[in-house]
């Protein structure tokens, strides 16, 4: 008997086949997934501001921030410091009307906790990417069968090995565990196979500290007094805060 762990998902979905602005491809590139659940709206701004200074290209706001439509709207219109243009996801979403929103807003990608019918729904009629939360292998194999991708939450609970299982049934998809993870143990779960890890906590907020972060491997040679993940690369970094952005 067939279950739905083992059904493999669409081709079109795996990160090597998206174009490199994609959010699955910057995801698989980038491989730290900032999540902000900032206490208000500025300090959301501020903090998804410098995560793009410092070379961070896509970055998660959750619904949980006051005022959050607000926030996605200011940060959406961002490059980080190679000049990309941001992605600014949202994270939390639940509802029909949040998807609208952060869709209007400006968001580049959507993410919810738990399966999310409805969210699925809007996503699909506006042609957005929505990653899609999940815990049980169904629900993950169901949400990877929808769009090519899946939140693990929580993650902790069943660890790396875990994720390495859900690696070995769903060769191509996009994994994104979350929940409990903290930077110095991004390796891990990079090494059990997830695409990128999203990460609620633990960031450093010295500037030089948060750019090592985010640096590639010739830039983290040349600083090795700042402790990194050694997986985590989106690239050289910049000085200064990231511009307006001058497309989509």
């Amino acid at each position: 008997m067939r279950t739905g762990v083992t059904d493999p998902q669409p081709p079109a979905c795996r990160p090597a086949d998206r174009p490199s602005g994609h959010p699955y491809a910057v995801l698989a590139a980038q491989r730290l997934l900032p999540v902000l659940r900032s206490a208000d709206t500025e300090a959301a701004v501020r903090r998804a501001t410098a995560l793009l200074a410092a070379g961070c290209r896509a970055v998660e706001l959750t619904t949980s921030v006051p005022d959050w439509a607000a926030a996605v709207a200011r940060t959406a219109l961002l490059e980080d410091a190679h000049g990309r243009p941001a992605l600014i996801g949202v994270g939390t979403v639940t509802t029909a009307a949040q998807a609208r929103a952060a869709l209007d807003a400006g968001a580049a990608f959507l993410v919810s906790p738990y399966p999310a019918p409805e969210v699925r729904e809007v996503a699909d009629r506006r042609g957005a990417v929505f990653i899609e939360g999940g815990f049980t292998p169904g629900e993950i194999a169901a949400a990877v069968r929808a769009a090519g991708s899946a939140k693990v939450f929580p993650a902790h609970v069943g660890g790396p090995d875990f994720v390495r299982s859900l690696r070995a049934v769903l060769p191509d998809a996009v994994i994104v565990p979350t929940g409990g993870i903290r930077p110095a143990e991004v390796p891990l779960w990079l090494d059990a196979g997830a695409t990128a890890v999203g990460i609620g906590g633990g960031l450093p907020a010295e500037p030089a500290a948060l750019a090592a972060l985010f640096a590639g491997p010739a830039e983290r040679a040349a600083a090795p007094s700042v402790a990194a993940p050694a997986t985590a690369t989106c690239g050289p970094t910049g000085a200064g805060a990231p511009g307006p952005r001058t497309e989509r």
